[in-house]
């Protein structure tokens, strides 16, 4: 890549502030600052953006993406942070003052999250990649707390302006429903590859009515009859997961999906006639991954196009989309293996219908030769109960299904889908996850950044490998003393963030327990909470261990609007926040933190400050994660279970460097059919203190009655759910013992060695290897570094 000419950026970036009418760059506000270094980079950048390749592409269909904010990564990957930094602040403008940039709110957590990730390892890779997602009004939502209890608010984002984007009015689509038509406009992103000749696209789409105003109904006296087409078309990329405990909410995704999905399958079908006539071709050209089940709908989407527009035979069209469609599997939870009504489908999209029933004929034609019970039939069935299965239609119609850890891979492959993997072993494959070191490292933690590079002599930003280079002077104490001092400063730098945000004091001298991650169940925050409860007894009772540091527990996630026993937890925690502030004894040696609105922004702050990586989901339920990623570049020992990327963290690391308990897959496979948490709660006194706690008054919700339905859930279960069926209670003691470990080694070499080896092996999971897994295995993209170009129209 020919560098950034770093004078002339400034002169542009000057030039930009005048013509908007400001002169002074101190006086600038962040906002205005912030817009003109994002046109001035676009514009510089706007030569090696046009360019693609014209070998073989792959195009990213994820219902979310979460980039985080944009300005300081984009800065860095040109290789002029620093530099705009100092320039900037010669005239008197701090750079920091950037942080008031919000982030685009295009994603709820990791599925959104990894799609950014793999966006800039594809670029900075030379990976030809094109991201294909919605670009939502609103995003998930704003959090706040008020008594404890989440509180949900639009998050505008873009309420100040989207620099980055460029309007494509040009590439416009119109997306036909039965009872409805609407326009998709797609929304340009660049992605800024780190020292990457080309840079990759985002494509957004953004939901706009054919008619924006209906002049005659509005002169009539009906002036929301004028809108009501505009409102009805915007709903569709107002909101990230409207919703769907009402029919209306459900018709609402499934339009969200199909629009998202259609559009960008139409804009494949455009891209690929511009060089082709010969649709046989078409997988040759394109390979379309999609990131989970939400864009599943595609597959009958280019089916439909294939056959009713270009007027290809079904079966010859079938094959087209079996050999270019790819689908990553992000979960065994049922209530997460999408499944569509199927009259709510016929009702709304009848052709996509015909088509999954046509399908369905199709499948069971091949299936009729085999010899196979009834039973074994209907998991094999596209359409069952009156629903379709999204996830069998994408493993039925794709060339690939991958999962996003070994374990994971595993669990589908021999347990959750092994009836699909005899029929299409080839299929099946993993592809670990991974997370892009230069948002995780380089600008989260920019002093163990400057650390590596020194000591190695290279740039661990463009190569994540230069991080095992570090194992050769896991002996020098100066080295260690060194990564101990990095850790140091950022937990201070955390510290002043937290109270100048949430008002809150805490210790910088002690333990940081950190646990970030969206809010469910099975991620197990409660079992945290329980445990912390258990600790505070133990301070009340004066067997607490005197030689234990003072430990902070933060906690920072947001639980779905409709999830009442998720936000039950939320309360919860803030709860016990409040119980133990009240307490000298108790906040001497513990205090709890909920961090507000939760982000990714946010998350950069906490990885490199953390001391303790919490990753406690029962095992076979997390399918991956990417925070231990994280956490583990930062040089952060995982207290976790033997669950997702955890088993090939502990492996990469070393069991030793790590704090693992719980019980393991094969475990659970034995103990959970007969399990019975009350033998838990007879067995230990300790355990059922606790958890007696919840409805014991001490702790209030207000009532709500939500604390009652957190302890029935682990004791008597629900009509969907059998008793404590996390395993919260079977496995608290095992996590009590290990955290207990974990804070007594806290500041002894020993626990600095952890940390530092942790560090050492995190470059295995940079996502630039996962992308090349992809790109390799999967795609058929081999050298994509030496293809040649063409405009990316």
């Amino acid at each position: 890549m020919q560098p950034i000419n770093r004078e002339q950026f400034m002169k542009d970036m000057t030039a930009h502030l005048r013509a908007h009418g400001i002169n002074d760059t101190a006086g600038a506000s962040a906002n205005e600052i912030h817009q003109a270094i994002a046109k001035t980079a676009v514009g510089i950048v706007s030569e090696r953006w046009t360019d693609s390749v014209t070998g073989k592409q792959a195009c990213y269909l994820s219902a979310e993406f979460l980039p985080g904010r944009l300005v300081f990564n984009n800065l860095l990957n040109l290789g002029i942070l620093e530099d705009a930094r100092e320039w900037l602040g010669e005239a008197g403008f701090s750079l920091d003052k950037l942080e008031e940039i919000g982030d685009p709110s295009l994603g709820n957590g990791g599925l959104g999250r990894l799609a950014a990730c793999f966006l800039d390892s594809a670029a900075t890779l030379g990976v030809p990649m094109v991201g294909y997602g919605i670009r939502y009004a609103y995003g998930l939502f704003r959090q706040s707390f008020k008594d404890g209890f989440q509180i949900e608010s639009a998050d505008g984002w873009d309420y100040t302006g989207d620099p980055w984007s460029v309007r494509r009015e040009d590439l416009a689509q119109t997306i036909r429903f039965a009872d409805m038509a609407l326009r998709a406009i797609p929304y340009d992103m660049p992605i800024f590859g780190y020292k990457s000749a080309t840079a990759g696209t985002l494509r957004l789409w953004q939901a706009e009515p054919l008619l924006e105003f209906d002049y005659i109904e509005f002169n009539n006296g009906k002036y929301d009859a004028a809108v009501r087409g505009k409102n009805r078309a915007e709903d569709v990329s107002r909101i990230l997961y409207p919703n769907d405990n009402t029919k209306d909410g459900k018709k609402l995704r499934l339009r969200q999906e199909y629009f998202f999905s259609a559009a960008s399958v139409r804009d494949v079908v455009r891209r690929f006639l511009l060089t082709d006539t010969d649709f046989s071709r078409l997988p040759d050209k394109f390979a379309i991954q999609l990131n989970d089940t939400h864009p599943v709908i595609a597959i009958p989407e280019l089916i439909r196009v294939l056959a009713d527009e270009v007027g290809i035979a079904f079966d010859d069209a079938f094959d087209i989309a079996l050999r270019t469609f790819h689908y990553t599997n992000h979960t065994i939870m049922a209530e997460a293996l999408e499944k569509w009504d199927a009259a709510l489908m016929r009702s709304i999209l009848p052709r996509i219908f015909a088509i999954i029933q046509t399908m369905e004929k199709r499948f069971k034609n091949e299936r009729d030769g085999e010899m196979l019970s009834a039973l074994a039939q209907d998991k094999f069935k596209l359409i069952a109960d009156k629903q379709i299965h999204m996830a069998r239609l994408a493993i039925y119609a794709t060339s690939h299904t991958n999962g996003v850890s070994r374990v994971h891979t595993d669990i589908l492959k021999f347990r959750e889908l092994a009836h699909w993997n005899d029929a299409y072993p080839a299929r099946f494959c993993n592809m670990t996850n991974g997370v892009t070191q230069r948002r995780w490292l380089g600008l989260a933690n920019p002093r163990l950044t400057a650390l590596v590079n020194e000591l190695t002599g290279g740039d661990v930003l463009l190569n994540g490998d230069k991080l095992a280079d570090m194992y050769e002077h896991q002996h020098n104490e100066d080295v260690l003393a060194a990564f101990t001092a990095i850790k140091n400063a950022n937990k201070r730098s955390l510290a002043s963030f937290i109270l100048e945000k949430e008002g809150r004091a805490i210790n910088p001298h002690g333990l940081f327990d950190i646990q970030i991650k969206r809010l469910h169940e099975y991620k197990r925050q409660l079992m945290n909470a329980l445990h912390i409860i258990m600790l505070m007894h133990e301070i009340e009772d004066g067997v607490y261990p005197a030689n234990m540091p003072p430990v902070t527990f933060i906690f920072g996630a947001k639980a779905a609007p409709g999830y009442a026993r998720a936000k039950g937890i939320i309360k919860l925690i803030n709860e016990i926040a409040s119980v133990i502030d009240r307490s000298k004894p108790l906040s001497e040696k513990l205090a709890v933190v909920f961090v507000t609105n939760y982000n990714v922004s946010y998350a950069e702050k906490l990885v490199c400050a953390a001391d303790l990586s919490e990753q406690i989901s029962m095992a076979g339920t997390e399918a991956s994660g990417t925070g231990n990623m994280k956490f583990m570049m930062n040089g952060t020992p995982t207290i976790g279970t033997y669950d997702g990327a955890n088993i090939e963290i502990v492996e990469a690391a070393g069991a030793g460097y790590n704090y693992i308990f719980g019980a393991t897959v094969k475990e659970l496979d034995d103990i959970l059919p007969t399990y019975n948490p009350r033998d838990v709660l007879d067995a230990s006194p300790k355990i059922k203190r606790a958890l007696d706690e919840l409805i014991s008054g001490r702790f209030s919700d207000g009532g709500s009655g939500v604390f009652r339905d957190l302890y029935d859930a682990l004791t008597v279960g629900a009509s969907w759910h059998k008793p404590d069926h996390y395993y919260v209670l079977g496995d608290l003691a095992a996590y009590d013992a290990a955290r207990k470990l974990a804070f007594s080694e806290y500041g002894t070499p020993e626990f600095t060695r952890k940390a530092y080896m942790n560090m050492c092996a995190a470059g295995l999971f940079s996502s630039d290897n996962t992308i090349m897994g992809y790109a390799t295995d999967i795609w058929g993209i081999s050298s994509a570094r030496e293809q040649p170009q063409e405009s990316r129209r």
